[in-house]
């Protein structure tokens, strides 16, 4: 289905994060860390949406502020009806009920001390969702099925399970408050690739059996691949090209696309793939921002590179790209 056959369930709009660091100088004044940078991003209901990129590009900060673990520096993000930067108390829990996060560390996300029961029950509790313990017990029972757990492993702690079992108790905390959309930030990366596949498979089951929204995080681009129906690229804190994941990987625009995905290795030996390189090192991104982040390492830039910052526009199709060897528009 395209995107334009369906409905936004989330829209992110012109989102900053700031984040405020001690100056290197004894009596300096405090500097700005620009961890995201104008980010625009409509995500559709039953969709994912993969959001790629090197480390510290801003892709992790960009999910824990849809669910409020980082308040945005400004911008919305909307829901419903509602700005969820703008909530707090009540209504952020009721939010937080339709969206939710599963983090790469699946040890650190379960308390030590909780049963494998107790984890996946919790949430029902903090949300008053069921009074009736047994109906607790047995919608955990179920979920433990559904994720694919042994039940009779109901009583273990967490360091009793493998890396992949402790996901799939993760992903079962989320579903028990039958959210709609589920933000998974790098979930399979610290998995064996075999139970990679498993779990991968399992998120994707669970989506066409509960219409779920993912907004899917990685650095590795096969992953993507995989998983998403949508793909936006970022660099230093921005969102630099955005399209349907069979466009991405067949005619990606954008420098920095295409030196991503140049550095995939080919298939088969008998593939020919281009070579994009990038020189020099990546930016700072602390103090002020000027031109292209991209543009000191771009072997594409322009004089207007280093001055003017590209908007994210639309060059074809559901295609968007921000960079002038395809449009004129700047950022304000």
């Amino acid at each position: 289905m395209s995107s334009t056959e369906k409905s936004v369930i989330l829209s992110i709009q012109h989102l900053d994060k700031e984040f405020s660091l001690r100056s290197s100088k004894l009596f300096g004044k405090p500097e700005i860390l620009h961890a995201l940078s104008d980010v625009s991003l409509d995500v559709y209901e039953g969709e994912t949406l993969g959001v790629i990129g090197e480390s510290g590009c801003g892709k992790s900060t960009l999910g824990r502020c849809i669910v409020q673990l980082h308040r945005a520096t400004s911008g919305k993000i909307i829901y419903g009806d509602k700005d969820i930067t703008k909530l707090d108390g009540a209504e952020l829990k009721g939010i937080h009920k339709d969206i939710q996060m599963i983090f790469q560390d699946s040890y650190s996300s379960l308390d030590p001390r909780f049963t494998a029961a107790a984890a996946i029950e919790e949430p029902m509790l903090i949300y008053g969702m069921e009074a009736d313990k047994s109906r607790r017990e047995e919608t955990v029972l179920a979920l433990m099925k559904e994720v694919g757990l042994d039940v009779q492993h109901l009583q273990r702690y967490p360091h009793e399970f493998s890396g992949g079992q402790r996901q799939r108790i993760n992903v079962a905390r989320a579903l028990v408050l039958d959210p709609r959309i589920i933000i998974c930030d790098e979930p399979v990366s610290a998995l064996d690739v075999s139970i990679q596949a498993q779990v991968l498979n399992l998120f994707r089951k669970l989506q066409r059996e509960r219409g779920l929204t993912y907004l899917f995080i990685s650095h590795d681009l096969s992953v993507i691949k995989h998983v998403s129906d949508r793909v936006a690229i970022m660099y230093l804190g921005r969102v630099v090209e955005l399209c349907p994941s069979e466009t991405i990987y067949a005619n990606p625009l954008h420098p920095y696309t295409q030196a991503l995905l140049s550095a995939i290795p080919p298939e088969t030996p008998f593939e020919k793939t281009r070579e994009h390189r990038l020189t020099g090192e990546i930016p700072s991104p602390i103090g002020k921002q000027v031109g292209c982040p991209l543009a000191n390492r771009c072997p594409k830039a322009t004089e207007r590179c280093h001055n003017e910052r590209p908007v994210l526009a639309e060059v074809e199709n559901h295609h968007q790209v921000a960079c002038f060897l395809y449009h004129d528009e700047t950022a304000e």
